[in-house]
C-alpha cells in the first residue's frame, strides 16, 4: 500500500473530509494513496459534503434539492491536511451543488489558493461540474492557480440525456473545457469517458475529434459499472485490447495523454501521468 496510505486515512477521519478514492470504493486507491519510490502520491478529495443536487444515473452518491450547508473551514482544514501528507499532486472534487448562487467556485478557489501557499510546489487538478454553465463560476476556478482543469464531460453526445442528469449536456459541458483555456492559456485540460453504456464506435472517435477541437489535452477512458441495481445497466464489457485501441486513438489525435483501461477512472494515478507527461514536454523543448 505503500507508507502514505495509513497516514491519509487517519488525516482525512479527524479533519471530517471525504475522497472520491473511498466514496466510489475505487480499485486503486492502494497504488494512487501509496505513491512510492518510482510513483506520484495523488489522492482525490471531495469538498463541499457528500450530497449532490443532482442525479445522473451512473453514480451513487447521495442527491437532494437542499444539502447541508458548506463547511467555511472546509478549504483551510484541507490545505493542512494536504499539506502535512507529503502529496506530489492532489485532485479536488466535488458534487453539484446547484443549491448555491456560484455552485461552489469561490469554495473551489479558496481550497486552492491555501493550498499553494502552504506548498507552491504541489501541483493541483480541480475536477468541476458544469456550474449550471455559468462561466464567471468557470473563471474563479480557472485563476484560481491551479493546474489543471477537468470537467467530465461522461459519455458521448447520444447518450447525455439517458446518462446524466437532464440540467447536464455535452455543449454546455464542451464550453467549461474551452472556456477555462480562454481565460487562462497555461492551464492543462482534461476530461473523461465511460465506456460500456452503449456507445459505438463511431460515437466515441467522432467525440474524441471534438474534444481535440475544444483543445482539451488529456483524456481518460475507462469501463462504466453498475453501482446498484437502481443505476444504469452495464450495457457492454470493454475488452482490454479496446481500451487500448483508444489509448493508440487518443494519441494519434494529439491529446497530451490518454489514460485507457477497464479500471482507469478520471483521476487515476492523475499525478503520475501528469508529471511524466510534463517531463517528456520539457526534455522536448531543450533538445
Amino acid at each position: 500500500m505503500g507508507k502514505n496510505y495509513n497516514k491519509l486515512k487517519n488525516t482525512l477521519r479527524s479533519l471530517n473530509l471525504h475522497t472520491v478514492c473511498e466514496e466510489a470504493r475505487c480499485p486503486n486507491i492502494g497504488e494512487c494513496w501509496g505513491g512510492g519510490e518510482h510513483a506520484t502520491a495523488t489522492a482525490t478529495i471531495m469538498l463541499m459534503g457528500d450530497t449532490c443536487t443532482r442525479g445522473c444515473r451512473f453514480c451513487s452518491v447521495k442527491t437532494a434539492k437542499n444539502p447541508p450547508p458548506l463547511d467555511p473551514e472546509e478549504p483551510y482544514n484541507t490545505a493542512k491536511a494536504i499539506a502535512e501528507w507529503g502529496l506530489d499532486y492532489v485532485v479536488l472534487t466535488s458534487v453539484d451543488r446547484d443549491d448555491m448562487p456560484d455552485g461552489g467556485a469561490e469554495h473551489f478557489a479558496k481550497t486552492v489558493s491555501h493550498l499553494k501557499e502552504r506548498n507552491p510546489k504541489i501541483l493541483v487538478e480541480c475536477l468541476t461540474p458544469d456550474f449550471r454553465g455559468d462561466l464567471k463560476a468557470v473563471e474563479k476556478v480557472a485563476l484560481s492557480g491551479l493546474d489543471v482543469y477537468a470537467h467530465n464531460v461522461e459519455t458521448v453526445p447520444e447518450l447525455q440525456r439517458k446518462v446524466r442528469d437532464p440540467r447536464a449536456n455535452f455543449e454546455q459541458s464542451i464550453r467549461v473545457l474551452k472556456h477555462a483555456k480562454e481565460v487562462q492559456p497555461g492551464l492543462i485540460s482534461k476530461t473523461s469517458i465511460m465506456l460500456g453504456l452503449g456507445e459505438t464506435d463511431e460515437q466515441v472517435y467522432s467525440t474524441m475529434k471534438l474534444l481535440r477541437e475544444a483543445d482539451v489535452d488529456c483524456l481518460t477512458l475507462g469501463q462504466y459499472m453498475q453501482p446498484t441495481k437502481r443505476h444504469l445497466k452495464v450495457d457492454e464489457y470493454v475488452t482490454p485490447e479496446k481500451f487500448k485501441y483508444w489509448e493508440k486513438v487518443g494519441n494519434d489525435l494529439g491529446f497530451h495523454y490518454t489514460a485507457s483501461g477497464p479500471l482507469v477512472r478520471s483521476s487515476y494515478k492523475a499525478g503520475e501521468f501528469f508529471l511524466k507527461n510534463l517531463v517528456e514536454k520539457r526534455k522536448t523543448k531543450a533538445i
